[in-house]
């Protein structure tokens, strides 16, 4: 069901642990509300792929997932024919003596021998209920396959040459996510909305990994998020998403910490940081910002 506007849409993402703010809100509120696809961009590990698979459980419909990366084609994300089959079924025909060639393609170019992918998917409904539809880092996909898309975004209907054209009885949900390693061209973006997800601010991440670590103590929890808020702003090939927070926070916890110290956050930096350049610059500032993660924080 539909929330009723942005605070209930804002509640419902709440009570299925994806704490939102107002804006983000409004984004996937109107996106429900007026069928547009949604476009969330942002640097990796801030929400965008999460709030997806929630989105799903709010709304208690399948979840269909299409990974972009390049060379992305159409056998792979929409269709594609199940050739083995279709040979097999050929050489039945001609055993049979069928020699007609129009019975022979209308037999083996039939739905039962088409392999539907992710987009073809995401046109069909069950229960009565249309999918959530995930296209995930769009920008990975070359520009070809996003005009693909045009048609499929416009009219939500993809067509086969051999069958026609596949229309959806209930159109999906749809949101495409984009890490900006490329912009994402105009005519895509003019079908979605839009909106940028941010680093959290200090008390919405405080309250993201309250809610998603168990079990964490409030001054660890207070200390962890101070620590990285603070080590964004260092000059890093790849600064830490709140993905990588809660992964340093469970790792603290796994390994039975109640506070931060100098030597167990040199030891558990691979948690938090992938390039070892970063974990070097980490480990030559980690006094400094371990002194500033203590420092007093307004809640």
């Amino acid at each position: 069901m539909i929330p009723s506007s942005p605070e209930e849409t804002q509640r419902a993402l709440e009570a299925h642990q994806y704490i939102a703010d107002k804006g983000l809100s409004v984004s996937v509120f109107l996106a429900l509300k007026l069928g547009r696809p949604l476009l969330l961009e942002g640097e990796p590990g801030v929400g965008k792929t999460e709030i997806v698979k929630v989105l799903s459980q709010m709304l208690e419909t399948r979840l269909i997932r299409l990974q972009c990366y390049e060379g992305l084609d159409v056998s792979s994300a929409v269709y594609e024919w199940d050739y083995a089959r279709q040979m097999l079924q050929i050489r039945l025909l001609e055993a049979s003596g069928e020699r007609d060639q129009a019975k022979v393609r209308g037999e083996v170019f039939g739905s039962e021998y088409l392999l539907e992918r992710p987009l073809m998917q995401a046109l069909r409904s069950t229960n009565g209920k249309a999918p959530v539809l995930l296209i995930d880092e769009l920008d990975r996909a070359d520009e070809e396959f996003e005009a693909f898309l045009l048609e499929f975004l416009s009219d939500w209907q993809i067509t086969i040459p051999e069958v026609g054209t596949v229309r959806a009885g209930q159109p999906p949900v749809v949101v495409i996510t984009s890490n900006r390693t490329r912009e994402i061209h105009d005519a895509l973006k003019r079908r979605c909305l839009y909106f940028w997800i941010d680093y959290p601010s200090f008390e919405k991440e405080y309250r993201i990994v309250r809610e998603k670590v168990p079990g964490v103590p409030e001054k660890l929890a207070q200390q962890v998020v101070a620590f990285v808020q603070e080590l964004r702003k260092e000059d890093l090939y790849k600064a830490p998403g709140v993905a990588e927070t809660l992964d340093w926070a469970s790792s603290l916890i796994a390994l039975d910490a109640v506070v931060l110290e100098p030597s167990i956050v040199e030891e558990t930096l691979g948690a938090l940081l992938k390039y070892q350049d970063d974990v070097v610059r980490a480990k030559n500032v980690a006094q400094n910002l371990l002194a500033r993660a203590n420092m007093p924080t307004p809640m």
